[in-house]
């Protein structure tokens, strides 16, 4: 058995996987009218992407696998997870395809929506474009390095997550 965060929580409250679920609703949301901008075609790609990746592939490679498999984590998904597929083992968080290939698609929706509104705002500039990028970019930054930050520290996997953003 990997060695587990002692003190970390045995579930997280229910009101923080609501936020933390609006919150990257509202991230996927932005970042789909950032790439609409630019071409409503790749708003679309952009977005079945973002819901097929975030909602599925990672839920099924990171979730299976972790402590809190059937359980409220920080944003709900141990629960997710479980109404759609089977507990993996949690030896196999660490080393697993999911951890690698998480922050590859945050990162892609992060950078994807950016790049695409910048080039639109060249294009033609409008005080609308200007606000869905700052807002894009302070959400980013927010679920990126604050909100994680935050759920590493209350976090079981917190030992064993490669990408834990508390580091002892």
């Amino acid at each position: 058995m990997e060695k587990l965060y002692e003190n970390g929580l045995e579930e997280h409250p229910k009101s923080i996987a609501v936020i933390g679920n609006l919150i990257m609703l509202l991230w996927i949301s932005l970042g789909t009218v950032a790439c609409w901008f630019f071409n409503p075609i790749v708003a679309g790609v952009y977005l079945a992407f973002a819901v097929v990746m975030v909602f599925i592939v990672l839920r099924k490679l990171v979730c299976t696998n972790c402590y809190y498999y059937g359980k409220w984590c920080p944003i709900g998904w141990g629960k997710l997870s479980a109404l759609f597929f089977r507990k993996g083992s949690i030896e196999k968080f660490s080393t697993g395809i999911g951890v690698k290939l998480a922050p590859l698609t945050y990162g892609l929706l992060t950078l994807i929506p950016l790049v695409l509104i910048i080039i639109s705002i060249i294009r033609e500039f409008t005080v609308v474009k200007a606000a869905v990028l700052v807002l894009l970019i302070l959400v980013s930054i927010y679920s990126g390095a604050v909100s994680r930050k935050n759920s590493c520290m209350k976090c079981k996997m917190r030992l064993i997550c490669p990408g834990c953003a508390v580091k002892e």
